[in-house]
């Protein structure tokens, strides 16, 4: 294991031995203390944790690796990323995996503003509470929430899921209560597994598109 110390590195020197071409699979990061833009751009097969506190944007544009931090983490989180994983141990400010394409983001204590705006196909699973505006835009992948959803939920949302265990504040514009059948039922219980919470499907609600901002019609102005 290749351990970097953030006291006496710079955040550039951890990225571009992240980048490098490398042996190393498995990379320890130290005395993290909420610094900005950490493991972003990784683009290797390689196993990171982060012992500490990370500010914005750690993480971003991930492909392919495993990131784990150890702590809470500051806005964007995985922003953009496109496969591999990334697990925070602690909380997570706002816009949490936005614009993600792919990959599993498990964050496992609450989510701020704006989680999982413009998603595209990533796998987010909360274990906590999520805040406002949360899948905003949200095109594709699944949002899965333990905890509860603030105002304004999948406001202008496109075709992700959205399952949520506790209450929601509010929905946000063409975002509406979808049945639960048996195949959100088996998908849901799948991500939760994998993200290892101890939560059952059949607990959830789910929450989709009702496809009504698809096409402009001038009765729905108000909405877009």
């Amino acid at each position: 294991m290749k351990t970097i110390d953030l006291s006496t590195a710079s955040v550039r020197d951890l990225n571009q031995a992240l980048h490098a071409q490398a042996i190393d699979s498995e990379w320890r990061v130290t005395h993290s203390n909420g610094k900005h833009n950490l493991a972003v751009g990784v683009n290797q097969a390689v196993s990171i944790d982060i012992e500490g506190h990370a500010g914005y944007y750690c993480a971003g544009m991930n492909q392919q690796a495993s990131i784990t931090v150890h702590g809470n983490v500051g806005v964007g989180c995985a922003e953009n990323m496109m496969s591999g994983s990334v697990r925070v141990k602690g909380s997570a400010s706002q816009a949490a995996g936005a614009t993600a394409h792919g990959g599993l983001l498990v964050i496992e204590g609450d989510a701020g503003a704006r989680c999982g705006i413009s998603m595209k196909g990533i796998d987010i699973v909360v274990g906590g509470s999520i805040g406002h505006m949360s899948c905003f835009m949200g095109q594709a992948g699944r949002l899965v929430v333990c905890g509860d959803a603030g105002d304004a939920l999948g406001d202008s949302l496109y075709e992700t899921h959205i399952y949520v265990k506790g209450t929601v504040e509010s929905l946000g514009s063409d975002c509406i209560e979808k049945e639960m059948r048996s195949e959100h039922l088996q998908e849901l219980q799948a991500l939760l597994d994998l993200a290892g919470f101890a939560h059952q499907a059949a607990d959830f609600k789910r929450y989709g598109s009702a496809r009504q901002l698809y096409n402009f019609k001038v009765d729905n102005a108000s909405a877009y």
